[in-house]
């Protein structure tokens, strides 16, 4: 099969605009790596592909579940196991795109997942929550605070009694992981503005339409982007407030995607030339082996 080009880094770094471009210079078909794009509705406050976007070039799970449905990494390795062998089969470059790490590695890797395993990133959870929540089951584990992978792994085995069990870090597929970086200073002014025309283009109503109909969703209680407005919607917090929680955590959850690809994948990162993304597009097929 031909070599799988996956692309990562942290949100707002441009990871949409490349997958685009790369896809159709290699007549390549798109493989979703976000766990909040997987759900219908979910559009502004999720930035992923616009219906544009995702008419230029083939996109694959996307869509595929409403709020008011559960969907776990298990899923979605299932899910993209099943669609790589398909579009293998007709020949078919694929390029999977995303920032949820765990999806991805699960994806690729020879993760073993029991049916109906749950497993959570706690991307909505400080390391001293999730530590916490740990406490709560047993008081006597000490994880070092800035171990957030094993408080993480921890945090799940704990939750789904010991049902999730992995194996050495071995790839399943030919692939190339591409990663997209830059300044921290530009990331996080790229992330604020990104995040003032989500506002500009509607989050407030999205999300005020979404609760009115899913109040109890867990997706809506989880996602960056969605559950801070709660505290708005219960008059706790201004919308400036809330405004500027999404930019913390979206900084923190920047943060914390450079940390996992960083230490659980071999990536190869190219800093991204905003003023002409041209030279970036060029730089990353030049490392492609067509």
């Amino acid at each position: 099969m031909k070599e799988i080009i996956v692309i990562v880094g942290p949100t707002g770094v441009g990871k949409t605009k490349l997958s685009i471009e790369l896809a159709k210079k290699l007549d390549a078909e798109i493989i979703n790596g976000d766990s909040v794009s997987i759900y219908k509705d979910l559009n502004i406050g999720s930035a992923k592909p616009t219906k544009k976007e995702q008419n230029e070039v083939c996109h694959h799970l996307i869509d595929i579940r409403n709020i008011t449905e559960t969907y776990s990494v298990y899923d979605y390795q299932k899910d993209v196991r099943l669609k790589i062998d398909e579009l293998s089969k007709k020949n078919k470059r694929i390029i999977i795109v995303g920032g949820t790490g765990l999806y991805i590695k699960a994806a690729l890797y020879n993760y073993k997942f029991t049916d109906g395993t749950t497993y959570n990133e706690y991307n909505d959870l400080t390391s001293e929550e999730i530590n916490q929540k740990i406490k709560k089951y047993n008081k006597d584990l000490d994880i070092h605070i800035n171990n957030r992978r094993r408080l993480v792994r921890t945090l799940n085995k704990l939750e789904n009694n010991e049902v999730i069990t992995n194996q050495k870090d071995e790839l399943l597929y030919p692939v190339k992981i591409i990663g997209l970086t830059t300044d921290r200073d530009i990331l996080y002014e790229r992330i604020n503005k990104r995040v003032d025309n989500m506002m500009n283009n509607g989050l407030l109503e999205e999300v005020t339409k979404l609760k009115s109909q899913y109040n109890n969703s867990n997706i809506l209680n989880q996602a960056i982007g969605y559950k801070e407005f709660y505290d708005y919607f219960y008059n706790n917090k201004s919308l400036e407030e809330v405004i500027e929680e999404i930019k913390k955590n979206t900084r923190h959850f920047a943060k914390r995607q450079y940390t996992f690809f960083n230490h659980q994948m071999n990536v190869k990162w190219f800093t991204v030339d905003f003023n002409n993304f041209n030279n970036t597009i060029n730089e990353v097929i030049d490392s492609i082996n067509l």
